[in-house]
């Protein structure tokens, strides 16, 4: 079964990437979707999240990266998915996934959202979290990949 796993993923971290990993396991495949945001100021373009992901899960023929604009149901909808996967690290991540997923349902009967708690040794793991590190200079070998890690990098030293 084909599970839509989405998000901004600015930058992609290790937190994703345990919820991307245990989806694979349990569902066989994930389709790892990058919201297109116009309105949202990104670090990275769209086209640097599509290739930072492309390379980080390059040798898994399950994860399949793409990108969408408008509602996640209708995503989800159009790529043949009947499930939304969310990751969770605390209580107030699912009182804010509990009610998007209540729209959806509410919204499109096709759809089911399943929660995923992350590894206990990740819930303090963010992209947010991993960009202010980043901005001053600090270690986010424990946040990202390396590959991400050299990009974040790259990206501070373009900024400042």
């Amino acid at each position: 079964m084909k599970v839509i796993y989405a998000g901004s993923f600015d930058p992609v971290t290790y937190g994703h990437m345990d919820i991307i990993y245990r989806s694979r396991d349990i569902f066989g495949e994930v389709v790892v979707a990058v919201l297109e945001n116009k309105s949202k100021k990104s670090l990275f373009s769209l086209e640097e999240r599509m290739q930072l992901l492309e390379k980080t899960f390059e040798n898994d023929k399950n994860i399949e990266i793409d990108s969408f604009q408008g509602l996640l149901i209708d995503y989800a909808k159009s790529k043949g998915s009947k499930v939304i996967v969310r990751g969770l690290r605390s209580a107030t991540d699912y009182e804010a996934e509990w009610v998007l997923a209540m729209a959806n349902r509410s919204a499109e009967n096709y759809v089911e959202t399943l929660f995923i708690p992350s590894s206990h040794h990740l819930v303090y793991v963010s992209s947010s979290l991993a960009k202010e590190i980043a901005a001053f200079g600090g270690d986010v070998s424990d946040y990202v990949p390396p590959i991400v890690q050299e990009a974040l990098i790259n990206k501070m030293r373009k900024e400042h």
